[in-house]
């Protein structure tokens, strides 16, 4: 039996390294934190264009095929990152359907939001009466996106797992947009690179590990190899230690494996804080994290979601904020 997506409505719609890390990253926080934690913000993300479709387009699917696209009136999309680029070109207003727990503004305002898993059926998907489908993994919406070409629908997937600046070109090809795209994508790898020039002084790769109160379908997990988080990490200069759980996404972490993976730094998003009940929500949540040294030196770090976990136009900003927060921090004894 194929099950449909639950529906629900929604309640409220390097230049140089130096110069882009003072640019780029400032302290900054959506309300107070604890005492002794840390804001890690990037303030200056790429500007929203305000642009149209040029349509019709041709655009490539990361499954190898080419689609034709007419009519992107209505766009149900597969995740945050495809919505985020949507937004800096200007096109948030075509997101018709998001997944739920979406933290893009375009995603949280859209007309439909649904449950998106591995069994999301493709008539759950038609029964939203969408104009275009664009998934953001190969692994969950491969097969989906081709059942849905044989109903006639255009449906593309733009993995996740790519780098940034060639998943917004991609996006930008499917709007006919590719000249824009392209200038979008040069500013965000400029602003990577001077992330990844700032991890290089580092004289060692601290330890870092992401806790979030929702990718594990509402379960406190820590990030895997291949979240967002951990690749911002890596890109930061810093150690993903969720890398060492051998899992590719979200993953519950036993008590002591929180302990043995002795992270220096606590790093979840200003989202997940509130899901987890606050800092009281968080040590309930991890009881054994206390024992640690992030633990021990109350060192917890908040980023906003969109710089944390969604690998999007926000992610170079993000990523040279958390590239100079591990540089400031003091040396190990």
């Amino acid at each position: 039996m194929t099950k449909f997506p639950r529906l629900r409505t929604p309640l409220h719609r390097l230049a140089t390294a130096a110069v882009l890390l003072a640019a780029l990253a400032a302290p900054a926080a959506a309300q107070p934190l604890p005492a002794g934690w840390q804001a890690v913000v990037g303030t200056r993300t790429l500007a929203p264009q305000r642009l149209a479709p040029r349509l019709p387009a041709q655009a490539a699917s990361d499954e190898g095929v080419t689609v034709r696209i007419t009519d992107a009136s209505r766009v149900v999309t597969g995740g945050d990152d495809v919505i985020d680029i949507m937004e800096a070109l200007g096109l948030g207003r075509l997101v018709f359907a998001a997944p739920e727990r979406s933290v893009t503004e375009a995603g949280q305002r859209a007309r439909q939001h649904f449950l998106f898993n591995r069994t999301t059926g493709a008539e759950g998907i038609l029964s939203l009466d969408g104009t275009l489908f664009i998934g953001n993994s190969l692994r969950r919406h491969g097969k989906l996106a081709a059942t849905l070409r044989t109903t006639g629908l255009p449906a593309l997937v733009i993995d996740d797992v790519q780098p940034v600046p060639q998943k917004l070109r991609k996006v930008a090809a499917v709007f006919g947009l590719q000249r824009e795209g392209e200038a979008l994508a040069q500013t965000l790898q400029t602003q990577l690179d001077a992330a990844v020039a700032v991890g290089k002084l580092l004289p060692r790769p601290p330890r870092v590990l992401h806790v979030s109160a929702t990718g594990g379908g509402g379960k406190p997990t820590v990030g895997g190899r291949d979240t967002a988080a951990a690749q911002l990490i890596r890109l930061a200069g810093g150690v993903n230690v969720g890398d060492a759980a051998q899992a590719a996404d979200y993953t519950a972490l036993s008590n002591e494996g929180v302990v043995a993976a002795a992270p220096e730094v606590i790093l979840l998003t200003q989202n997940d804080l509130v899901l987890l009940g606050g800092e009281a929500g968080l040590w309930r949540s991890y009881p054994t994290l206390r024992q640690t040294p992030a633990g021990q030196n109350n060192r917890v770090w908040v980023m906003p979601d969109n710089q944390l976990k969604v690998l999007g136009t926000a992610s170079g900003a993000g990523a040279i904020a958390l590239a100079q927060a591990l540089r400031a921090l003091p040396a190990a004894k």
